[in-house]
């Protein structure tokens, strides 16, 4: 009898099983192995090391029996030592299907995703551009989901426009119950203790290990799905781009660990919060924007992955950005930063390795984009910072999206915007030192400033782009424009 190979982000029972059936429990005996070079590799955040190990530890414990769990410097030689032939789903990283292909481990069809790579290919064959609007259309007619027979159920394939709205006005939350929050207990305490050994040892972390706010196990993840759609789904949609100092998760369903984990399969989350609208708990429009953030941009950004293939990050590099991470960054360093919404953003990371996308691709990635970073340095942090990151997650978010590095292979425009953007959809220009309005001076707003000093940068490349036409146009109309690129051109890359 073969035994099953478990990656840590295979932990859920539909790595389990046959081809035919997955998710049958079928297979008797589970390999685990908790490799320490793993956490080598990348300077990762505490959070993100924890949140690993408690898992794995975690499914090793449930199996009992079935699982045999090693601890080890890396796999080849745990694998070269089995007796016995292994069979692996395959993996989610172009090194990790290396490994198992070269270590002959018999490589089932990846799972954890809605839609196959094979249909993916198909899809793709002989587009000119990728979109992921397109792709999303496409997942809902081939799979079914929020279809009436050939039609969008409630006549329309995105809500976008009703899932736009700023705070409420003079709010500091939207009012929801708290989140549920796991329960650590001794394997959390157990690998608090063995990470502090190993940082005194000399492995290198960023951020905090306050407790542990992630599921980790399948039934926190359940638990965490139920109590989504329970108390913040509804509201998941109108604010779902919106962002309050005071209240971090706002209506997010928290669930991108667990699903990356693979402790959750997407089609569950789906189907749960699918009839949850049929039920009349939630509106269309908040079942329909997760429902894309699920199967239409979780799917796409995995397909992008393997599409663009092996070297994309390396070779992606459209707009010329060498900026190095600046220390202040790089470390998380939110206390030497006066800008609000990056302080917030960098304080958020440090303190759970996570927050939401608008702080990811508007504040940070904007800030990065804005500033030249390097895209593989700027992909490799976003990938070591975030709990849920893995390079299949960030190639194409990071790349693709946040730096359009990759010169607009997945996305028809930079995401570029001033400090009016924030203003109109967070509260943190609210106590802030800088004016969003304002582009020179002390109480200049540093992403309002760089913003354009980022249009003048690439002038002669946006009055060509048909999406940046206009703002390119604007320079023209900048009164103060020798004034804002000597200013941003001071201030360099020290904390804004």
């Amino acid at each position: 009898m073969t035994r099953r190979w478990l990656f840590a982000d295979q932990l859920g029972p539909h790595f389990l099983g046959p081809v035919e059936t997955p998710g049958d429990d079928g297979v008797e005996k589970v390999l685990i192995i908790e490799s320490r070079a793993a956490f080598g590799r990348r300077r990762y955040h505490r959070a993100k090391a924890h949140l690993v190990l408690s898992a794995i530890r975690h499914r090793a414990r449930e199996l009992g029996d079935r699982c045999e769990y090693v601890q080890a410097d890396g796999y080849r030689s745990v694998v070269a030592s089995m007796g016995e032939p292994l069979t692996v789903i395959n993996p989610t990283s172009w090194p990790a299907r290396n490994l198992v292909r070269e270590l002959d481990v018999a490589v089932l069809p990846s799972r954890g995703f809605v839609t196959p790579e094979s249909e993916f290919d198909e899809w793709v064959r002989g587009r000119r551009h990728l979109r992921q609007e397109e792709f999303y259309r496409f997942a809902r007619k081939s799979t079914g989901i929020l279809m009436d027979g050939d039609e969008p159920v409630g006549g329309r394939w995105n809500f976008d426009a009703d899932n736009r709205l700023p705070p409420p006005r003079g709010a500091t939350t939207l009012g929801l119950a708290e989140p549920i929050w796991p329960v650590e207990d001794d394997i959390d305490a157990e690998v608090r203790a063995d990470l502090d050994r190993w940082e005194r040892d000399g492995l290198v972390l960023v951020g905090r290990d306050g407790p542990r706010r992630f599921a980790a196990t399948r039934t926190e993840a359940l638990a965490a799905l139920e109590d989504f759609v329970t108390h913040r789904l509804a509201a998941f949609g109108p604010y779902e781009d919106a962002a309050l100092v005071g209240d971090w998760p706002m209506a997010h369903s928290l669930l991108s660990v667990p699903l990356n984990l693979g402790l959750l399969d997407p089609y569950e989350v789906i189907d749960r919060v699918v009839l949850a609208g049929e039920e009349g708990q939630v509106p269309l429009a908040s079942v329909e924007g997760l429902v894309r953030q699920v199967m239409g941009w979780r799917d796409f950004i995995w397909h992008l992955y393997w599409h663009f293939g092996p070297d994309y990050v390396a070779t992606s590099n459209a707009l010329d950005a060498s900026t190095p991470l600046p220390a202040w960054f790089r470390d998380l360093d939110a206390e030497s930063v006066t800008a609000r919404c990056l302080s917030v953003a960098l304080a958020e990371v440090d303190e759970r390795g996570w927050n939401h996308h608008i702080l990811r691709l508007m504040v940070l990635g904007n800030w990065a984009l804005q500033h030249g970073y390097d895209p593989v340095e700027t992909t490799e942090w976003f990938t070591a910072s975030y709990v849920d990151a893995y390079p299949w997650v960030m190639a194409a978010n990071v790349v693709g999206m946040a730096l359009h590095a990759d010169g607009g292979r997945m996305a028809t425009k930079p995401y570029a915007a001033g400090g009016a953007y924030i203003k109109r959809m967070t509260d943190f220009c609210r106590d802030c030192a800088y004016r969003p309005n304002v582009r020179v001076g002390p109480t200049a707003c540093p992403v309002t400033a760089g913003y354009w000093a980022f249009i003048h940068q690439h002038e002669e490349r946006w009055r060509q782009h048909p999406r940046m036409a206009q703002p390119a146009r604007g320079l023209d109309r900048l009164s103060d424009r020798d004034a804002v690129l000597a200013q941003e051109a001071e201030r360099g890359s020290d904390p804004p």
